[in-house]
C-alpha cells in the first residue's frame, strides 16, 4: 500500500482507534469518536465495551448513529437502561475508564466548547450544546479528544466552556474544581497526535502523522504550539484497517440513504 493511499480523516479515525483496548468501557460521542471506536470494536479490540448516551450498553451498530436516538444502537446492543441509570450508575458510579469526545472549540488545556460561537447572549451560531458531555468530562476516568485542525476550532480562548479539561491549566481540574479523574489525555487531529504536558497540562504534539510538517501544524492552530523534543511519526494506516473503515463509512451512506 502507498503510503499516500489514505486521507487525513481516515489517518485521524485510524490513529485514534488504536488507543483504545479490549478491556476499555467506552463512552462514545456521536461523529469521529465513534467511527473511531467502531473501528477499534472490528479490529484489535473486539471485546471493548462501548456505551452511548441513550442508555446502550455494549452496542455493536453495523453502520455509525446518526444520533444517540438511532434505532441501530439499541437494537444490537446488550442491554439498554434509562439515562438516569446510565449517567449516575455506570458513568458517575466510576465504570466508564474513556470518554471519546468531540469537539467545535477547544483551548490548549483542552476545554470544550459545544454550546455556542460568539457572545452566549447574541451568538454568531447556536451549537446543538453540551448534552452528556460535561458529565463524561468530568467523570470518565480519562478524556480522549478527535478535532479536525483549523485556527476557527484549536483556539487561544473558547467562547464558552461546555466541558472541564484541565482549566487554566497546572493541577487546577482537582484544586480549584474539585474533580479527580485524569481528564483530556489524548487529543488526535487530522494532523497530529497530542498529550498533555505532566506539569502545565498543555497539549503538547508528540507524534507528526505522515508528510505533515510542524509548520502544518502551527498554521491550522490558534496558539503557539509547543512540539516534543523527539517527535515521533504516526504509522500509517494498515490495509486491514482502511479496508473496515471505508467499508463502515460505505454501510452507513447506504443504510442513510435509504
Amino acid at each position: 500500500m502507498s503510503k499516500t493511499d489514505f486521507t487525513p480523516d481516515e489517518m485521524m479515525t485510524i490513529a485514534a482507534s488504536r488507543v483504545l483496548k479490549n478491556s476499555d468501557v467506552c463512552f462514545v460521542g456521536i461523529g469521529a469518536p465513534s467511527a473511531a471506536c467502531n473501528i477499534a470494536r472490528l479490529t484489535h479490540a473486539p471485546d471493548i465495551t462501548l456505551i452511548y448516551e441513550s442508555g446502550t450498553i455494549g452496542t455493536t451498530p453495523d453502520v455509525l448513529p446518526l444520533s444517540i436516538g438511532d434505532g441501530e444502537l439499541c437494537d444490537t446492543a446488550l442491554t439498554t437502561v434509562s439515562v438516569p441509570e446510565m449517567f449516575r450508575y455506570w458513568l458517575q458510579g466510576g465504570h466508564v475508564s474513556i470518554g471519546f469526545l468531540g469537539a467545535a472549540q477547544l483551548d490548549r488545556f483542552g476545554n470544550i466548547n459545544t454550546t455556542v460561537i460568539g457572545d452566549y447572549e447574541n451568538p454568531k451560531v447556536r451549537l446543538p450544546g453540551g448534552g452528556g458531555a460535561p458529565e463524561i468530562a468530568t467523570s470518565a476516568q480519562e478524556i480522549f479528544i478527535t478535532i479536525k485542525q483549523s485556527k476557527r476550532a484549536l483556539v487561544e480562548k473558547i467562547d464558552f466552556v461546555t466541558s472541564l479539561g484541565h482549566g487554566n491549566g497546572g493541577d487546577e481540574r482537582l484544586t480549584k474544581y474539585q474533580v479527580k479523574t485524569k481528564g483530556p489525555t489524548l487529543m488526535v487531529t487530522d494532523l497530529a497526535i497530542w498529550k498533555p504536558d505532566p506539569v502545565t497540562k498543555e497539549f503538547t504534539v508528540t507524534s507528526l502523522h505522515h508528510n505533515v510538517k510542524k509548520s502544518d501544524v502551527q498554521d491550522t492552530c490558534g496558539w503557539e504550539v509547543k512540539f516534543a523534543n523527539s517527535l515521533d511519526e504516526t504509522p500509517v494506516p494498515t490495509q486491514l484497517e482502511l479496508t473496515t473503515l471505508r467499508d463502515l463509512k460505505a454501510r452507513t451512506k447506504k443504510a442513510h440513504a435509504a
